[in-house]
């Protein structure tokens, strides 16, 4: 049985990572800027409406909200046609070291598609969130059921947990990061009204070298070089 939720206020600067690919993946096609304009509206017209909540923000914030069909259960969205998550972290790094353990499993689903020679290039970007009611799994007394909301396959108490949290106009989930070694803070944000801003705040680039049984992390600004190995449900240091 799961605890009675406790809600407080919450408010900080979050990041999120996304493939740098977002910036520069319709330039190739084209042969000015005017035609990669003409291009990404007509892109732009494929795709579901921005919900009209989100309809303010930057792309990169709405998003995760206009994808109504989600393809599998993820620790706190469930699959088929459910509301958005904004998935994020309370730094940089813990925003990475998600992304490393995702493109482990991908690859790990596909042993014969060779890990690419070339790093991946990833955008983190960050912005502020404020909410009336949150909820933090890391503290008394939600920190008390830490198991199940840790477990690293099974997502059912944390999916239940959700949809009581939304049913109470919950905004927000602070929770550890199962994949980082520290297991620092994720955070899961439920609704467009927590975005202070309509844009990012900061951005920051990132470089990830795949290799057999580790990922080598880079950042020129803030300078930041880390290597994590892969143990059997997180990261490891390397």
């Amino acid at each position: 049985m799961q605890p009675e939720l406790q809600y407080k206020p919450y408010a900080n600067e979050v990041w999120r990572l996304v493939e740098a690919q977002h910036v520069v993946s319709t330039t190739k096609l084209v042969d000015s800027g005017e035609e990669q304009e003409l291009l990404e509206q007509i892109l732009e017209t494929t795709k579901p409406p921005v919900p009209p909540d989100c309809q303010h923000l930057h792309y990169l914030l709405s998003t995760p909200f206009r994808y109504g069909r989600y393809p599998w259960d993820s620790r706190f969205r469930r699959m088929g046609e459910t509301p958005g998550v904004f998935f994020c972290a309370e730094d940089p790094i813990t925003a990475v070291a998600e992304t490393v353990w995702q493109r482990k499993i991908f690859f790990d689903g596909s042993p014969g598609t060779p890990l690419p020679k070339e790093p991946g290039t990833y955008t983190a970007f960050s912005v502020s969130v404020r909410v009336p009611l949150a909820i933090d799994l890391t503290e008394p007394p939600m920190s008390s059921h830490v198991a199940l909301w840790t477990d690293p396959d099974d997502y059912n108490a944390c999916l239940d947990l959700a949809d009581r949290a939304r049913g109470d106009g919950c905004e927000l989930i602070r929770y550890s990061s199962v994949r980082h070694p520290d297991c620092l803070a994720n955070i899961a944000v439920l609704t467009c009204r927590a975005f202070e801003n309509s844009d990012p705040a900061q951005t920051q680039t990132w470089h990830l070298f795949l290799r057999p049984g580790r990922t080598q992390v880079r950042c020129e600004h803030p300078k930041v070089s880390l290597e994590f190995g892969f143990e059997e449900t997180r990261l490891a240091f390397v």
